[in-house]
């Protein structure tokens, strides 16, 4: 055993005997210093609005977002008369001149006029919170209680016990923040708010410091941010610019923030805001805000045994897991940490979470924070079902019906087709359009792959009414596209698609030079696959079958299937062709083991086995690198029903591509590796896909002891799983219709009767 791992469990022991009376709470993050980089800071959220809390003594940082801060630096259009070379360009690809053909894509199909490809969300600013200086500080601690979503910083300094705690509450529409202390008279500080940048205009109002702006050079949204503050005792002065408070009992600090982004008006939107709650103490927005957050977050409770690493700060249990120690606590705390940034950063009527979810310190974030839809914002929804959070699903889909203006006009200018599409990223304007280079922006399919997430919400909800007055026909005007786009393949001839490629890939041509575009790319056929198979079920179930639904039914019995290479792995493109990069992130030729349900053992065992060998050698050549990447690696192998590669992808997920506030390391930080993990460890021990409803499917044996509450099959039912020694002990499941089911543990099946508001109760002994 190394020495680091030996003292790191003689430390816990020691640990464990000092918080003997009063143990860490198990969904606690918790530190015993202030952040010195963002990626320590802890963030809050309620959907609409972020912040990040450092949680300095002397001088806190709050850095705050609003989900609507995005510039408009330039508008979006499409190549026009694309779609009058399409023909040329297929019939260069048949050929398999794919130099040339990528020549004519460039040329009239693909925008490249933008450096930074799409218009950015940014950082809303920053509220600083100047103290007199502490001259001692003893037994700091800053947690983020997952429990209620309420962060705080406390300390002692000179005899005095000082706490902050802050919350950002959907109900109130602000982040709230109150400053306290054991003894009366301690609180002094001065605050300000700034933002990166310049032209930021900054008031004082009363009590209230007030910060508004036309960002990115007069080009994009009109924002307005306003912090009021609260005091007792003491003395309040006001600058034209800060706020400073002297000598007080306690301070309670609201901010609000809105922009022009929906056309109303900043100003007396975040006036409303304070009006609203104008009449309410502390105490009572509190209360709210847990009672809201609970509503949604308490639904799902897991276990997965404990240890006493449980006394140490995150930071460091992450690095004793990178030495080898044992936290299955720390995978339950992930687990939780992705539900709550998902219900931090997602709520109905916001924006959905994008690259960064909703956090974002700076005016040029990477990849400019924007909605990358070739597989980032997927990902970042893979959780919402499973995990009983469908509500927070419903900003991304209805995103994507926001994207059919434009997808209408991209399809006929680009292809000469009907329907909507849309390419790998789109932003807050809602294009459509295919920009860049040929490796990513050459990929028609992003509305396609988005719209299956209708479908998926109604497996999980059987909300009929949302499917019948919305959801069919996003599904139904995305399918149209797909319908007009595939041809003839004039060799086998099946039906492809094309002109498109593999996300983000390359392949060598004959020539030795590198390329990307093809005819049928084994990702498109599998994405059309899973939308036309959807949309022909929901017209079976709102009766809505027609000439369109009979003629893809057609279609998809013509379509071309996953096919396996001579060496014995699932070919990414229309033939065998040479990876220029072996180890690539994406694996986009597995979207049907996941997260569509297109391969299976019990159906496709030899795609399941080409699946395998696909993901062995993009790991053989350094594949899972990127935090996101490696966090499809658990759903692929939870799907395989290995549970110790699922295990050792999970753990490789904490110790490499992780920060210490739990954020997900790409690098730098992008939000969906905490979503796609906690999706994995959900489908490690839950899975529906297959028509059943399976119990442990992946299991590790790391995870012996424990228990999970309140996931969600497709079906819409409800289970708890308990286990022992590794062993199920016993499932609890509920169903919103009388129904008989199939049930599968250890691969026997038994078939289950439910019945409406029971719930039906089984023990290991029944398989």
């Amino acid at each position: 055993m190394k020495k680091s791992l030996l003292i790191f469990l003689f430390l816990t022991a020691i640990c464990s005997l000092l918080f003997a009376d009063n143990p860490p709470s198990p969904l606690t993050l918790w530190y015993n210093q202030p952040a010195s980089q963002w990626e320590e800071a802890i963030p809050i959220g309620n959907g609409h609005m972020g912040a990040m809390i450092f949680g300095g003594t002397d001088k806190e940082r709050i850095q705050l977002n609003e989900e609507t801060i995005w510039t408009k630096r330039d508008e979006f259009s499409d190549k026009p008369d694309g779609h009058k070379y399409i023909n040329k360009i297929r019939t260069l690809l048949f050929e398999e001149q794919y130099e040339e053909a990528e020549t004519l894509v460039r040329r009239h199909l693909l925008e490249d006029r933008m450096p930074n490809n799409t218009n950015s969300y940014q950082t809303l600013g920053d509220l600083y919170l100047d103290f007199e200086k502490f001259e001692t500080i003893s037994q700091y601690q800053r947690q983020l209680d997952l429990s209620d979503a309420i962060a705080s910083v406390s300390f002692i300094s000179d005899g005095v016990h000082f706490s902050r705690e802050y919350f950002s509450s959907n109900p109130a529409n602000a982040t709230i923040m109150k400053i306290s202390a054991d003894q009366p008279g301690q609180i002094s500080f001065t605050a300000r708010l700034n933002r990166p940048g310049d032209g930021e205009n900054i008031s004082v109002d009363g009590h209230t410091i007030i910060m508004n702006q036309k960002v990115d050079d007069k080009e994009g949204v009109t924002y307005e941010t306003r912090v009021q503050i609260r005091a007792k005792g003491g003395k309040t002065e006001a600058t034209d610019r800060r706020i400073k408070i002297t000598g007080a009992d306690e301070v309670v600090l609201i901010q609000v923030a809105a922009t022009d982004y929906r056309g109303e008006d900043p100003t007396l939107l975040c006036n409303n805001y304070l009006n609203d709650i104008s009449e309410k103490s502390y105490e009572l927005l509190r209360k709210e805000h847990i009672s809201d957050y609970q509503s949604l977050f308490n639904r799902v409770s897991l276990d997965l045994g404990t240890s006493d690493a449980i006394y140490f700060p995150v930071n460091e249990r992450l690095n004793a897991l990178r030495k080898g120690a044992e936290d299955p606590a720390l995978f339950s705390l992930y687990y939780q940490f992705g539900r709550y940034l998902l219900i931090s950063s997602s709520r109905p009527g916001s924006m959905p979470a994008n690259l960064q979810g909703l956090w974002e310190s700076t005016l040029t974030p990477p990849w400019n924070a924007d909605y990358h839809i070739n597989i980032n914002i997927q990902m970042n929804y893979w959780p919402a079902e499973v995990t009983n959070l469908p509500e927070c699903h419903l900003p991304f889909l209805h995103f994507i019906g926001q994207l059919r203006e434009n997808g209408r006009k991209t399809t006929k200018t680009l292809y000469g087709a009907r329907g909507f599409t849309a390419h790998h990223t789109t932003d807050a304007w809602h294009f459509t359009t295919a920009q860049g280079q040929p490796q990513w922006a050459m990929w028609p399919m992003g509305a396609a792959w988005a719209t299956t997430h209708i479908w998926e919400h109604f497996l999980f909800t059987r909300d009929t009414t949302f499917l019948k007055d919305y959801g069919f026909d996003v599904m139904k005007e995305a399918a149209l596209f797909l319908s007009d786009f595939l041809v003839k393949d004039p060799e086998t001839g099946l039906l492809v698609s094309g002109p498109s490629m593999s996300p983000e890939n390359t392949f060598f041509t004959p020539q030795g030079n590198r390329a990307s575009v093809v005819m049928g790319p084994s990702m498109d056929h599998q994405i059309i696959h899973h939308l036309f198979s959807s949309v022909i079920e929901a017209s079976k179930v709102l009766d809505a079958e027609d000439h369109f639904t009979r003629k893809i039914t057609r279609q998809l019995k013509q379509l071309t299937p996953p096919e396996i290479g001579e060496d014995g792995r699932i070919l990414e493109w229309s033939e065998e062709l040479k990876e220029a990069e072996p180890g690539h992130r994406h694996m986009s030729h597995l979207y049907g083991l996941y997260p569509s349900s297109q391969f299976s053992w019990q159906k496709t065992p030899e795609l399941m086995e080409a699946a395998r060998k696909v993901i062995e050698e993009r790991l053989k050549h350094g594949g899972g690198h990127t935090g996101w990447s490696r966090a499809w690696m658990v759903n692929f192998y939870a799907r395989l029903k290995d549970s110790n590669e699922a295990y050792q992808n999970m753990r490789a997920l904490l110790t490499k591509s992780t920060h210490p506030n739990l954020f997900d390391n790409h690098p730098p930080f992008q939000i969906d590796g905490n979503f796609g993990g906690t999706a994995g460890l959900t489908e490690m021990l839950l899975q529906s896909h297959q028509g059943n409803i399976e119990l442990l499917p992946a299991l590790p044996s790391q995870w012996r002891e424990g228990s999970v509450k309140g996931l969600k099959a497709r079906g819409g039912y409800t289970i708890n799983i308990s286990w022992s020694d590794s062993a199920l002990t016993t499932a609890e499941i509920s169903g919103p219709v009388d129904t008989d089911v199939p049930v599968v543990y250890n691969g026997q099946a038994i078939n289950v009767t439910i019945y409406k508001g029971e719930t039906t109760i089984i023990q290991v002994q029944d398989f």
